[in-house]
């Protein structure tokens, strides 16, 4: 009876999933897949910045908020690609291109550095490869967000409209697939990562200078994938088309059948409102970016925020009045479950300095992390259908929050004694390794009862434009959480050693010294700031999805 019961749990929420599956999925899911290979230059990044790039840890927590200004834009660019919704695939195309260059300047800058810096100094070229990538993945993931709704069909193979209830097993199904694709793809270049470092301890600084470059050279199929993706796209549904002409539909009728956004009444209509405040946000943020004032993130911050609450409420006016405070907590709990902020790369460079871990033993947590996040998808898929936000965001809070406290013991010599007591089996790595595996399955979770929401629920010709409504809003928590991340560095500083590149003097001594305090008072807010938006959820007329 016991196995009997645990093959139905895998059948229901694993396997049931593989049944769902449509090749007219395939598409969005390939153009997901592409933003997950983006992780594959990853470790090399964090390597390559640690060890050649004197940037301090306050400066990449703000070159990481000015990273996400492309992905809080996200709205005006899904209501651009429903206006121009023909032309997705010259979108995806401008995408591709500009994460081509992106990964281009940083394959040029690792294998030929003194060509490079002969023209702009590296920390430049790393800033400029930077904030292109996440230009080129917004403009990609906007027109794959409204993909994932075509994707959907309304009628079957023999012209039949789908019921309601199938078509929101069907939307739920494609967000969660294109979550795995995602996760899928960064368990590929864990993968990767894993053999290209195999064997590189000890190995000279100019070889592994060698693997930095040919990886990213490798990251040049990231574009190549997404733009295949809608290649498959137009070709699937030239198949599907022709399938239903042979059932004996006219063109015009197969058209309608087909089309899920309509060229007539129900065309998407240019909102003014979202395009002009969208100039606006882009002009302040470029004016304030080179103004040079100090407080050039926080004044972006609160314009950016003012005017994409200003867009929300505009647009949420398309929906009933019991939808739109569902929208509304449902965004408060996730804006506020996304901007509590992290610890920075300081905690990285201390685990690479002081508990020696490497570019291999890296991208094995990153293997596992990648993988075990893939299964609790599919092992919490009937958990998330089944529970609100709001009781999913305390889930992982908790959660979370315990599975911190690892990290920040073994600052405080965790390890030491675990390897003492045990002889040197449980050490450092081990306990990474468990904490990893542990923490990995809550990932993604909080973010696919959300987009089915929004998948089901939104306008049909606005479906592009409401996912990058919750996008933008939900992306400028990140970018908020990049600001906090910044301020507990300037707070608490922590700096990695930093040789001339030239003459190998020490230019920056390595001081962990306030590391500790930095991971507890992280670990404090993870916990207390989205609790406190749950309950503002609980207790106010606003709901959560």
């Amino acid at each position: 009876m016991k196995l009997t019961g645990f093959y139905e749990w895998i059948d229901r929420n694993i396997l049931s999933l593989g049944r769902e599956m449509r090749l007219s999925y395939l598409p969005p899911l390939m153009v997901y897949m592409a933003y997950g290979i983006s992780g594959l230059t990853g470790i090399v990044g964090t390597f390559f910045v640690k060890d050649y790039l004197g940037l301090s840890a306050s400066f990449l927590a703000a070159l990481g908020f000015w990273a996400g200004i492309p992905w809080a834009l996200k709205m005006p660019i899904g209501h651009t690609v429903d206006l121009l919704w023909r032309w997705k695939s010259w979108l995806v195309g401008l995408g591709a291109g500009l994460l081509a260059v992106s990964l281009g300047i940083m394959a040029a800058l690792i294998g030929n550095r003194e060509a490079m810096t002969a023209m702009l100094s590296a920390e430049v070229w790393f800033v400029m490869s930077a904030l292109l990538a996440p230009i080129g993945y917004v403009i990609q993931d906007a027109v794959a967000d409204a993909m994932t709704v075509e994707a959907v069909p309304r009628v079957d193979e023999k012209g039949q409209p789908f019921d309601e209830p199938t078509r929101k097993l069907m939307h739920t199904t494609m967000q969660t697939l294109g979550r795995v694709a995602i996760v899928g793809g960064g368990i590929l270049v864990a993968m990767i990562n894993v053999y290209v470092f195999s064997g590189t301890e000890g190995l000279p600084q100019a070889e592994l200078v060698r693997l930095y470059k040919q990886v990213y050279l490798m990251a040049l199929a990231i574009p190549f994938v997404s733009v295949l993706g809608v290649g498959v796209a137009w070709m699937l549904q030239r198949r599907h088309k022709a399938a239903l002409i042979q059932q004996g539909f006219s063109r015009a009728q197969v058209e309608e059948m087909v089309n899920v956004r309509g060229d007539g009444s129900d065309a998407t209509k240019p909102n003014w409102w979202i395009l002009g405040g969208s100039v606006a946000f882009a002009l302040f943020t470029v004016t304030v970016g080179f103004g040079g004032s100090s407080y050039s993130e926080e004044i972006v911050f609160v314009g950016s925020m003012a005017i994409v609450l200003f867009l929300m409420a505009r647009l949420v006016r398309e929906l009933e009045p019991d939808k739109r405070l569902t929208l509304v907590g449902t965004a408060v709990v996730v804006f506020i479950f996304r901007a509590i902020p992290g610890t920075g790369p300081g905690t990285t460079w201390w685990m690479i300095d002081q508990l020696q871990f490497d570019q291999q033993f890296l991208s094995i947590l990153s293997l596992i992390g990648s993988t075990l996040t893939l299964a609790g998808m599919f092992i919490f898929r009937r958990f998330m259908a089944e529970r609100s936000i709001a009781y999913v965001v305390g889930f992982l809070t908790v959660i979370g929050t315990v599975l911190t406290l690892p990290v920040v013991s073994m600052y405080y010599g965790l390890h030491e004694w675990t390897a003492r007591m045990t002889g040197g089996f449980v050490d450092a790595r081990f306990i990474a390794l468990i904490d990893t595996a542990l923490e990995s399955p809550l990932g993604q979770i909080s973010m696919i009862p959300m987009l089915a929401w929004i998948a089901n629920s939104a306008p049909p010709n606005l479906k592009a434009t409401f996912f990058a409504v919750m996008a933008s809003f939900t992306n400028l928590a990140l970018s908020l959480s990049q600001l906090g991340t910044k301020y507990l560095n300037d707070v608490y500083v922590v700096t990695r050693e930093v040789k001339d590149v030239a003459t190998g003097a020490i230019q920056t001594p390595a001081d962990y010294s306030h590391l500790g305090s930095l991971l507890i008072v992280q670990l404090l807010l993870g916990l207390a700031l989205p609790l406190a938006a749950i309950v503002f959820a609980k207790v106010t007329r606003f709901k959560s999805a």
